[in-house]
Formats: structure tokens, C-alpha cells, sequence
């Protein structure tokens, strides 16, 4: 389970679990985040990724 994902070190991301560790750690712009999925931007492309760090799936987003 997700618990936090938070913007740091310019364009890295790291996301915690509930307990406050590190579970990965994506390059990108935060875009938002649940228990289950983290939300990135990369370029013009939003990647969302699961609780494991996995891909799930790309869509492009407005600029």
C-alpha cells in the first residue's frame, strides 16, 4: 500500500509505504497518487505505476 509519494531532488519522485519505506524511486513531475498507483509525468506522457514500482500503463497529457 501507498502512503506517501512526494516531489524531491528536482525531477525524482520517491514513493513510501505505510510504514515509511522507501518502496521506488521514478524520474518525473508528480502528478498524483492513491493507496494503489503513483501518477508521473514524463514529458508530455503520464506513466502509472503500482504499489510494487510497476508500469501499468501510459497516456499522453495536455501540456
Amino acid at each position: 500500500m501507498i502512503s506517501l509519494a512526494t516531489q524531491q531532488s528536482g525531477e525524482t519522485v520517491f514513493v513510501y509505504d505505510e510504514t515509511g519505506k522507501m518502496i521506488f524511486a521514478r524520474q518525473g513531475k508528480l502528478l498524483g497518487w492513491t493507496s494503489s498507483t503513483v501518477t508521473i509525468k514524463v514529458g508530455n506522457m503520464a506513466h502509472v505505476y503500482d504499489e510494487r514500482g510497476q508500469l501499468k500503463f501510459v497516456r499522453q497529457v495536455n501540456q
